[in-house]
């Protein structure tokens, strides 16, 4: 696939961003767009809420651009209109005279019907059953057929949960929806989006979110309804204090349906299956043409973007795209420019330059014919380190090799496995003293610890670190990485964390100031990829099995792809723990469903990660050439 913008193109939605947006505000919007509200019809009787933003312009005919979600359609009344038309990028949509709509889903707000989490896609559904597909294929058809003045085309897009929306309507078929964005899409809540990650719960992201967004309303409502608000400021000490999971269901103010499925669903079962898009995104018609957009450092929904743009490149037959900035959650969509995440620097405003040459100018050329699409690569992505963006023919890259760093005794880290010293390294697991997943007290979790300083962990006793020696080169790394451990434990389960850690120089310094609070940045320890493995998952997530004390075995599992670039002069790093809290839920360290588990059931455990000639602990990185 060929990239899409133009130098001409690129030259002018540039100075177009700069010299105009900045003077479209909330007098020139009132001025020259109005309101409507409607209940629009489903095919099963109920009717969705949907915010209706048209220009006054009639010179010609205008697309619609439209994001469904579950956080609110608001604000409500037709004199009323969203900040964030003059206040964030989408002022460029605006000036370019978009239809805007704005859906509440089915069963939340002001929409009518029973709300369902990550309803599955019916793939077979047969007169008035629905599903969101279905949905958006209702909600699009009335809309081309009534909203005055649009010319037949829609295009769909929405970060995070409105991703999974987004990924719905391109499922839908609907002829007229031309260009869709999922942007880190929801996708797959058992294997790395948001609540589970290689079958882990993560309860510091599901309790805080589910103690709200999860309460059953009783009827339609312009409001939410609160949550549990942790008592104090340290959400370790919470979370450690509260104990077993079952102790955080009794905190929740009331019922709430989808918890309950989450503590009911332990393993990979057909439940979770469908609820799972990346198993169907075959019925994407090739006429729906899809940006894929994500973060690298995603603390929610980083494997949604990699894998579910990697899932419609194997099963569609559409035009399919892929961007990845080195941005949190959301930050490309108006969160910030885009030129740091916590302490690291990229050097540019990397937002900006996402939204004014990527995303504006995709639904530009699909939607009203506008520019071109030469120079729009298969896969733009930003490689941290490097600090720069690379436009890719495909993703992983056609020049990156896998390659095995080593696990050495005493520490160290190569290319070549050993065959000297300690076959192992061992340490002691206790749950009752979890490493903690960043070095801070906070009450909610971080966005920036996906690129925190690790020398806190480091420093821990239960933190095993491995490290090469100076580089005497450039490592660009692009593509999927892989931990290949063996192990023994002295209990019959545990958890296995691996992080890849870029370690800079003792003399490193940025070299301009900066408005960001100042860090000692010689010798950072910046994270820029770590996952977490159950180990009665290493066979199957359909069927765990316990561990055989002291019994040695491979635990083998994926973390979300890399791009970054360890500079000449920094070294790389490995670190591997058994808890990571409380981001990831502590495992009791026996094997039992831990969803049932008891404050009781909780025990050390002695951990040994072996690195010899007969298991060659490894960390598979790819390396381009």
């Amino acid at each position: 696939m060929k990239a899409f913008f133009t130098v001409f193109f690129f030259l002018t939605i540039t100075v177009f961003c700069s010299a105009q947006t900045n003077t479209l505000d909330s007098a020139w919007i009132k001025d020259n767009y109005y309101k409507i509200e409607k209940m629009i019809p489903m095919r099963d009787g109920n009717k969705l809420f949907t915010a209706v933003y048209l220009p006054k312009d009639s010179s010609e005919k205008h697309p619609i651009l439209m994001k469904r979600t579950p956080y609110s359609a608001g604000p409500y009344g037709e004199t009323n209109f969203p900040e964030s038309f003059w206040n964030s990028y989408y002022r460029l949509y605006m000036r370019e005279n978009y239809i805007m709509v704005v859906q509440d889903v089915r069963g939340k707000y002001m929409s009518e019907g029973d709300y369902m989490d990550v309803r599955p896609y019916n793939v077979n559904k047969t007169g008035s059953q629905v599903d969101e597909a279905s949905d958006t294929y209702d909600a699009v058809d009335w809309l081309v057929k009534n909203v005055p003045g649009n010319n037949g085309r829609v295009g769909v897009f929405g970060i995070s949960y409105p991703g999974f929306y987004s990924t719905m309507a391109a499922l839908s078929g609907h002829p007229a929806i031309k260009a869709v964005s999922p942007q880190a899409p929801v996708t797959d809540w058992f294997m790395g989006d948001d609540f589970h990650h290689n079958g882990v719960f993560m309860p510091m992201d599901a309790f805080s979110f589910y103690s709200s967004f999860g309460r059953p309303r009783l009827k339609p409502s312009m409001s939410g309804l609160p949550g549990y608000s942790i008592p104090g400021a340290d959400n370790y000490d919470f979370f450690l204090r509260t104990g077993a999971l079952q102790n955080l269901t009794k905190l929740m103010p009331e019922t709430i349906p989808f918890w309950n499925d989450l503590m009911s669903h332990p393993n990979l079962d057909e439940w979770w299956k469908a609820r799972n898009t990346r198993n169907f995104v075959q019925a994407i018609p090739s006429s729906t043409n899809t940006l894929v957009v994500g973060g690298l450092f995603d603390a929610e929904d980083c494997f949604g973007a990699w894998n579910l743009y990697k899932a419609i490149e194997s099963k569609a037959k559409n035009n399919n795209r892929l961007v990845m900035g080195p941005w949190f959650h959301g930050q490309w969509g108006g969160r910030g420019d885009g030129s740091n995440l916590g302490n690291v620097r990229w050097g540019s405003k990397t937002s900006e330059w996402y939204q004014d040459n990527i995303e504006v100018p995709f639904f530009n050329y699909y939607l009203k014919d506008k520019g071109s699409l030469k120079d729009l690569a298969e896969a733009t992505v930003f490689f941290s380190g490097e600090n720069a963006w690379h436009k890719l023919q495909q993703w992983p890259p056609v020049n990156s090799a896998t390659q095995e760093l080593f696990l050495q005794s005493n520490g160290k880290l190569d290319w070549k496995k050993s065959n000297s010293g300690m076959p192992f390294t061992q340490y002691t697991s206790d749950p009752t003293r979890p490493v903690p997943y960043t070095e801070d007290v906070h009450e909610g979790r971080t966005r920036e610890y996906m690129t925190d300083d690790q020398r806190f962990a480091s420093r821990r006793p239960d933190v095993l670190v491995f490290e090469t020696e100076p580089l005497q080169n450039d490592l660009t790394l692009g593509g999927a990485l892989k931990a290949n451990l063996f192990v023994s434990i002295s209990t019959s389960d545990a958890d296995f964390v691996v992080k890849l850690i870029d370690v800079f120089p003792d003399n490193f310094s940025y070299p301009t100031p900066s408005s960001l609070p100042d860090y000692p940045m010689k010798g950072y320890q910046m994270l820029v990829r770590g996952e977490i493995m159950r180990g009665k998952f290493r066979k199957s997530f359909e069927k765990p099995e316990p561990f055989k004390p002291g019994k040695v075995e491979a635990v083998q599992f994926s973390l979300p792809d890399i791009a970054h670039t360890f500079k000449k002069g920094h070294r790389v790093m490995v670190q591997i723990q058994s808890s990571w809290f409380p981001l990831a839920d502590r495992n009791p360290q026996k094997f039992i469903d831990i969803y049932e588990a008891k404050d009781a059931d909780f025990q050390k455990a002695d951990i040994r990660i072996y690195h010899n000639s007969t298991y060659p602990s490894s960390i598979s990185v790819p390396v381009m050439k």
